[in-house]
């Protein structure tokens, strides 16, 4: 796996999420990187099969978060424990996925993420248009995470 470099301005948003707890830096991680992006793939493989928007909802946002965790691992970071953490996922697919589709992808991950979590909390419902909005960005995200060099 050959990473695309961060620029910059990328180490310097990283380094400004390190500074305030959100994220910690690990060892690089190129086999458990390269485990999540597989997940990610199966998930999206799945999609398909889903004969209910919150099933396909699920999947989909799984497969988004499998993403954020695959690069920060390739990256050499991880989420630190405690509640924020998908959030401080979103946060770094921000950082790392610059460029579309997958910058565009990345900025819905917060909005996937309060749908997540009213369903998951509130009991709200989720959506088809919802499903289809993860199940397009899961699939940027990869797509993304790719041309950059995470296999």
């Amino acid at each position: 796996m050959t990473l695309s470099p961060l620029s910059d301005n990328q180490v310097a948003a990283v380094q400004a999420m390190v500074d305030s707890r959100a994220i910690e830096a690990v060892v690089p991680d190129p086999v458990r990187a390269a485990a999540f992006l597989q997940k990610a793939r199966i998930k999206c493989a799945d999609l398909g099969n889903a004969q209910y928007h919150e099933n396909r909802f699920d999947l989909a946002y799984g497969a988004c978060h499998d993403v954020g965790e695959a690069l920060l691992a390739a990256y050499g970071y991880r989420t630190r424990s405690g509640s924020g953490q998908h959030a401080n996922v979103g946060r770094f697919l921000a950082v790392v996925l610059d460029q579309p589709p997958g910058s565009v992808a990345a900025q819905r991950f917060d909005r996937l993420r309060r749908i997540r979590n009213g369903q998951d909390y509130r009991a709200q419902p989720v959506t088809q248009a919802d499903a289809e909005l993860a199940a397009t960005s899961a699939l940027q995200l990869i797509e993304s995470a790719e041309k950059r060099g995470l296999a």
